[in-house]
């Protein structure tokens, strides 16, 4: 995948509301506009990729305490070059929690974002505020399998119920616009295969 398909993959996604739609225009701007928009090297923005990853039973998600938001949050990470989003949130998954085995649910766009990171240190150097253009996805795992902590990246991974993640995450903006949205479109889509 290249960024010309991605960028066909955002323009075919219908926005969910709002924001979705206002953060898919900002996207497809900044894809038209910049050149090294899939690289840290963009230092205003640059896309990432998350997971909404839960059970089987779709009942539990798999959470990390993050070193630099000090929050409870999805797991994700930077694109830096590939333009294929579901492989590299499916690798940051792997690597944040220690997962082996990924399902998609559905291999389509399941939200997309316009994050704010505000300035901080990360490996004793200074990295300016930024927007992250980020693309997330639908992911099963295994409740089974062993957890592991990245300690450069968290401090905890844990199955948390779906309907406590409002009480984990201290993140009020995400928490409101992003997780319950996934967890909305994650009932939809369950009520849809018990439909076939």
């Amino acid at each position: 995948m290249d960024l010309i398909e991605l960028k066909r993959k955002i323009e075919k996604y219908n926005p969910y509301n709002e924001q979705e739609e206002k953060d898919k225009q900002i996207m497809l701007k900044y894809i038209n506009t910049f050149d090294n928009i899939l690289t840290r090297e963009n230092k205003f923005a640059h896309f990432t990729a998350s997971s909404w990853a839960v059970n089987k039973e779709k009942t539990k998600v798999l959470m990390v305490y993050h070193n630099i938001y000090r929050a409870w949050t999805w797991t994700g990470g930077h694109s830096d070059g590939e333009a294929n989003l579901l492989k590299v949130a499916i690798k940051e998954l792997k690597e944040e929690t220690g997962i082996k085995k990924v399902i998609p649910i559905k291999e389509e766009i399941a939200s997309l974002e316009a994050l704010t990171v505000d300035g901080h240190i990360k490996k004793g150097k200074y990295i300016s505020s930024h927007i992250h253009l980020n693309i997330s996805y639908l992911l099963e795992v295994d409740e089974k399998e062993t957890l592991h902590i990245k300690k450069d990246e968290n401090m905890g991974v844990k199955w948390v119920p779906i309907e406590e993640v409002k009480n984990v995450s201290t993140e009020e903006w995400i928490k409101k616009n992003i997780y319950t949205k996934l967890n909305e479109k994650l009932i939809k889509i369950l009520k849809c295969d018990n439909i076939k």
